[in-house]
């Protein structure tokens, strides 16, 4: 791995590693190297340009959840250690509410929620990020309905007025990475399956879908076959009919040990214009940032993993309706 530490075997060992340092080991200080001092860090709820800003925020989350862990499930990655490399890791965080902060008063919930976040990294550290919590999860553990909980945070926030918006293309900052990932083919399937279905063609899951296939959704819901997926994908679709449908960035990989998988960041932006997950249609202007892992076998797509803050979609609705 040229340009970086010795100590790391290569690019997930890295990724996995340095998240251990930064959130369980407690070397926050570590973030001075490992984090580029303009990095841009990209989240459904907004945007945070700069290192500093990086490092109150998990210093805030570690004070609100002193024993968060962060154990890696995988990293999907693309590049070389010349040109930048771009990892989409993929985490199971377990958690206690154990203090006072965003989330509200500390309340002892014990928590497990899903994480991925793509990371930019050359020689040694990483300068542009994507990074999706499962929100839904989050505030659903702690008995929280997740648009009470966009309420909620829009009046503890200012009010609407002063609230903090949400990510959408027109707040964001042009970070150095500008690939969309690579061309290996298990990538490109997978994106071509998204788009079938994000183009109403729900018959691709049964034709691309193993039948036992296990599913992994935004809320902490799991599933199993075709009509787990084909509720879930419906249901979003449904919610934004109109929305423009793209893949922000595509990778697949082959490995030793591992599935042919693939990692997508992809996005919906359009109106909140049908009846689906999110309600009654309010016409609200809406941008869902969504991330999406799949492994694939002899049967086709055998887990798919995805995730996108439903928190976030909710407030966007909520600043429209009141």
């Amino acid at each position: 791995m040229k340009g970086f530490d010795a100590r790391w075997k290569d690019f997930p060992d890295y990724i996995i590693g340095i998240t251990r340092e930064i959130w369980e080991e407690r070397k926050i200080a570590t973030l001075h190297h490992y984090y580029s001092d303009d990095i841009v860090v990209r989240s459904p709820g907004s945007v945070v340009v700069g290192n500093k800003g990086v490092i109150g925020a998990t210093m805030a989350t570690l004070a609100e959840f002193p024993d968060r862990t962060l154990l890696g499930e995988d990293v999907i990655w693309s590049g070389t250690p010349e040109e930048g490399m771009l990892s989409s890791h993929r985490i199971i965080s377990t958690a206690t509410h154990s203090g006072d902060g965003v989330y509200g008063k500390a309340s002892g919930k014990k928590l497990r929620y899903r994480i991925i976040a793509d990371c930019h990294a050359i020689n040694n550290q990483i300068n542009d990020e994507w990074l999706i919590r499962d929100q839904g999860a989050i505030v659903r553990q702690m008995g929280w309905d997740p648009l009470d909980y966009a309420r909620d945070l829009i009046e503890r926030e200012g009010g609407p007025d002063e609230s903090i918006h949400p990510y959408t293309p027109a707040i964001d900052k042009p970070g150095p990475y500008k690939s969309k990932g690579n061309d290996n083919e298990w990538g490109a399937k997978y994106a071509d399956i998204l788009g079938r279905i994000m183009g109403a063609d729900m018959a691709a899951i049964e034709a691309e879908y193993d039948r036992a296939c296990q599913l992994a959704y935004p809320g902490g819901v799991e599933g199993y076959s075709w009509s787990d997926a084909d509720r879930f994908w419906m249901g979003l679709r449904a919610s934004f009919p109109s929305a423009s449908f793209k893949i922000e960035h595509q990778i697949g990989r082959d490995d030793p040990l591992m599935p042919p998988r693939a990692a997508l960041r992809w996005s919906l932006t359009g109106k909140h214009d049908g009846w689906g997950v999110f309600g009654e249609p309010t016409g609200a202007e809406v941008h869902v940032m969504g991330a999406a892992h799949a492994e694939f076998g002899p049967w086709g797509l055998r887990r798919e993993f995805v995730l996108f803050d439903e928190t976030s979609i909710w407030k966007q609705i909520a600043l429209k309706t009141g």
